[in-house]
C-alpha cells in the first residue's frame, strides 16, 4: 500500500538572543468551542515531505472540527522570501504561525514575538537556535522534529548491500538541519566500519555535478534535506547511470527514486504538530513548557522499481514488513 507520506540559515547572535528574551504567547481570547481561529502558514518550499507534513496539520483542525482559516505561503526555496512571508504574519498578528522546515522556522522565529509559532520538518530545534532547549523551549515557538533514525538507516544500508564500505551524501551547506545529519552519520557510521564521503551544493543544479563527484561509493544516503529532496531526480538519475542505491531518509524520496527508507510519516508528523497546535489555541498551553516532539513511529518505505535500476536485490525480509511504492 502506497504511504500518504513522504521529508537554513544559522540565525545571527542578535537574533538568538532575541528569541530567548521572547515572552510566552498568551491564551488565545477567543478559546471557546465555537473559537474561529485564523493560521499562518509559511512552508519553505515544495516537495512531497513538506506537503504532507502541511497536509497533516490541516487534517488535524479538520478531524477536531475546528474552524480556522489558513492562509498558506510558500517561499520556493528562498530563504529571503521566507523572511518576507514571516514579516508578513507579523503584520497580520493571525492567532498561530505554522512554520515548515528549518529555513522557514528561523525566519518566523525571528520576526514573531508575540504570535505562537509551531514548526515541523526541523531536525535540531537547538542547534537551529529555535528554542533554548528541545525539552523546554522557553519562548514562543515549540513543535516537532524530523530526526531520522539515522543509525537504522545504515543498518539498512548494508541489509541492501552487506559489503558496503563507504557511503556518499549530497547535501545544501546552508541548511542547519542538514549539517547536523552528516556529523551523526559520520558518528553512526563508525562502528559499521563505514565510510561517509560527503559533498555540498548551494543550488539545485549543482546536485548532478555533487553526485557525480561522489565517486565510486558503495551506496547514497540522501538525509532530510530541503534543496537535494526537491531535485531529487539529479542525483537517482546519476546513481541509476553509476548502478549505485540510494537510501532515503523518508518516504517521499522513495517515491522519488531512492531504493528504500526506514523513516518518517510526514503526514502523521504533521498532524501531531496540528494536535500541539490545537492545544495552544484551544486549551491555552504554553509552547514554552511544551517540548519539542519527535516522530512516534517510523516504518519501512521501498521502491521494487528503483532497486532494479540501480542493481539490488530487496531481502525478502524487507519486503515482508514494508510499504511498497512504484
Amino acid at each position: 500500500m502506497k504511504r500518504q507520506v513522504l521529508a537554513g540559515i544559522a540565525l545571527a547572535a542578535a537574533g538568538a538572543l532575541a528569541l530567548v528574551g521572547c515572552s510566552s504567547a498568551e491564551k488565545p481570547a477567543n478559546s471557546g468551542d465555537d473559537a474561529k481561529f485564523t493560521i499562518g502558514i509559511n512552508q519553505f518550499v515544495q516537495h512531497g515531505a513538506l506537503d504532507a507534513a502541511t497536509a497533516g496539520f490541516k487534517k488535524a483542525f479538520e478531524d477536531a472540527d475546528i474552524d480556522v482559516t489558513f492562509e498558506e505561503k510558500n517561499a520556493n526555496g528562498e530563504q529571503a522570501t521566507a523572511v518576507t512571508i514571516a514579516q508578513g504574519f507579523a503584520s497580520k498578528k493571525p492567532d498561530l504561525v505554522l512554520a515548515v522546515a528549518t529555513p522557514s522556522a528561523q525566519a518566523s522565529a525571528q520576526a514573531l514575538a508575540d504570535v505562537p509559532v509551531l514548526f515541523t520538518a526541523v531536525t535540531d530545534a537547538e542547534e537551529a537556535k529555535l528554542v533554548e532547549t528541545n525539552a523546554k523551549p522557553g519562548g514562543n515557538v515549540t513543535g516537532t522534529s524530523d530526526l531520522a533514525p539515522i543509525d537504522k538507516q545504515l543498518e539498512l544500508i548494508q541489509r541492501i548491500v552487506p559489503d558496503a564500505k563507504s557511503v556518499g551524501i549530497v547535501y545544501a551547506s546552508g541548511e542547519v538541519n542538514s549539517q547536523v545529519q552528516v556529523d551523526t552519520a559520520i558518528e553512526a557510521a563508525k562502528p559499521l566500519g563505514i565510510e561517509i564521503v560527503s559533498k555540498t551544493v548551494t543550488t539545485p543544479n549543482d546536485i548532478q555535478q555533487a553526485t557525480e563527484s561522489l565517486g565510486d561509493v558503495d551506496a547514497i544516503y540522501v538525509p532530510t534535506d530541503n534543496m537535494v529532496v526537491a531535485g531529487i531526480a539529479a542525483l537517482v538519475q546519476v546513481a541509476e547511470a553509476k548502478q549505485i542505491p540510494v537510501i532515503g531518509a523518508e518516504s517521499g524520496t522513495v517515491e522519488g527514486g531512492a531504493v528504500a527508507t526506514v523513516g518518517i510519516d510526514y503526514f502523521k508528523l504533521g498532524y501531531q504538530t496540528g494536535e500541539m497546535a490545537i492545544r495552544v489555541l484551544k486549551d491555552g498551553e504554553d509552547p514554552a513548557e511544551m517540548s519539542v516532539e519527535v516522530a512516534k513511529e517510523h516504518a519501512y518505505v521501498v521502491n521494487p522499481g528503483a532497486a532494479e535500476r540501480m542493481g539490488v536485490e530487496l531481502p525478502k525480509s524487507i519486503l515482508d514488513q514494508a510499504d511498497i511504492v512504484e
